[in-house]
């Protein structure tokens, strides 16, 4: 261990917190000092400003900087007013440049608080006031206006330490330069000190509401995207089972065909057996890539996935849950893909939750069309009636069917009515060969069976 780092390890507690003191207050009140930084214009876009005319708003974002040239001219009048009228060299200095110091914090703030701090004794003493010493009234309203508009500018941790070294500097005053007619230092510290906790106080909270508005919309981001990720392992659990089950039927299937023909040529007895190898392959490989996405307690449901053919008994049971349902089916009805069937099933069962719990007491709709370019839903409900109030929702149900539409390549729209209610719309669609070939394969399952 080098001596340097054996000396700072040896340093007390007391030394070290006086060290970062120190190192704070260079880095507020002495570190660029002189740099320039203009005030930027007020955001006209937010708060109660944003509800004026737009071409007052234009010019509503100079707000602060009117202020700051009204209460420089505030401090102007006051010096004027203490020269009796005698206006020379001397007067113009006494009054102009406490004026023009609260105008300085405009564009360079931390250098107006030590102008406002240094000229206080020689302005006093060119204007010829000793009773208040080293505050002249109007160097008493400029110094307290550029504390105030300093400490707005940057924040509580510079507020204070401008309050320490202009109590220091009272004290100073008081002891070494004073002139024995008495001093205004008390009362400036005493108002200076509520107007830096006002401010303070004001932007603490400003900086607590922009964390917590911040944090609450990383939060429903978060809550979206765990939705969105629930929802993705959900459908892929449930297309594993319908896709398993086809592969399955394929591989038994093709190690069965060759069976079924006398005395088969070797050729076919090879096609069938590659076409079961890579059934089997793809099984696998569905199971292994599906296995990332379950869960550790997941089990897969022994009964078989839900179809529109189940839509039934679904409707009986929101029906003895009070729910009064009207079902309607129109057009042509034919086996779909399973995938489809599953998904349509699911969001008429989202749908119809939602009903129960955020329109208690409403009747519902649900029409489900077969048309040739696919399947079109849509379930519709009228205003909650009734004393059950409605449970408050986060919209994750929708977030889910608008998953499954999207992955079916459909469209899907929720938007309520105009007589208060809620509807569901979606279209998924469905092409003639996935008909086609639906039909063909619930036909050669059947005549396997």
């Amino acid at each position: 261990m080098t001596q340097t780092q054996s000396s700072e390890t040896s340093r007390s507690p007391e030394f070290r917190l006086v060290q970062v003191a120190l190192g704070g207050l260079r880095q507020e009140l002495f570190h660029d000092a002189f740099a320039y930084r203009p005030l930027p214009r007020m955001d006209v876009n937010s708060g109660p400003v944003r509800r004026l005319p737009k071409g007052i708003r234009v010019y509503a974002g100079l707000l602060p900087h009117a202020i700051v040239f009204f209460l420089a001219f505030i401090v102007f009048l006051l010096g004027a007013e203490r020269i009796d009228g005698a206006v020379g060299p001397l007067g113009l200095v006494f009054s102009c440049v406490p004026a023009v110091i609260v105008l300085a914090t405009l564009i360079r703030p931390v250098f107006a608080y030590w102008a406002s701090l240094c000229s206080t004794p020689f302005l006093a003493f060119v204007g010829g006031n000793w009773g208040g010493w080293p505050w002249p009234e109007n160097m008493f309203a400029a110094h307290l206006v550029v504390l105030t508009v300093v400490a707005a500018r940057t924040g509580p941790r510079t507020a204070g330490w401008m309050w320490a070294g202009t109590a220091a500097y009272a004290l100073f005053a008081e002891m070494f330069l004073g002139v024995g007619h008495g001093s205004d230092s008390v009362p400036l510290l005493f108002v200076s000190a509520l107007s830096l906790l006002t401010v303070s106080m004001i932007q603490v909270r400003r900086q607590a509401t922009r964390e917590v508005t911040a944090q609450q919309t990383v939060t429903a981001q978060e809550i979206s995207k765990r939705t969105v990720l629930e929802e993705r392992t959900t459908i892929a659990r449930e297309l594993h089972d319908v896709v398993a089950h086809h592969m399955s039927v394929v591989a038994i299937q093709a190690e069965a065909a060759p069976y079924r023909v006398e005395n088969p040529p070797p050729e076919l007895e090879q096609a069938f057996r590659t076409i079961r190898e890579n059934a089997v392959a793809a099984l696998t490989e569905l199971r292994r890539i599906l296995g990332v996405v379950r869960a550790e307690d997941y089990e897969a449901p022994d009964a078989p996935q839900p179809t529109l053919a189940d839509l039934d008994s679904l409707v009986r049971n929101v029906t003895e849950a009070g729910l009064v349902v009207e079902k309607t089916v129109t057009g042509a009805v034919r086996e779909l893909p399973q995938g489809v069937e599953l998904s349509a099933y699911r969001i008429v069962q989202e749908a119809l939750s939602n009903v129960l719990r955020h329109a208690p007491g409403a009747a519902a709709k649900v029409e489900v069309s077969y048309v040739l370019g696919g399947l079109g839903l849509r379930i519709a409900n009228g205003p909650a009636r009734g004393l059950v109030k409605p449970s408050p929702g986060a919209g994750h149900g929708i977030t889910g069917m608008r998953e499954r539409v999207s992955m079916l390549g459909g469209d899907m729209t929720a938007e309520t009515t105009d007589d208060g209610g809620y509807e569901v719309a979606a279209f998924i669609p469905v092409s003639r060969e996935e008909s086609a070939g639906r039909g063909e394969s619930a036909g050669r399952e059947e005549s396997a069976e």
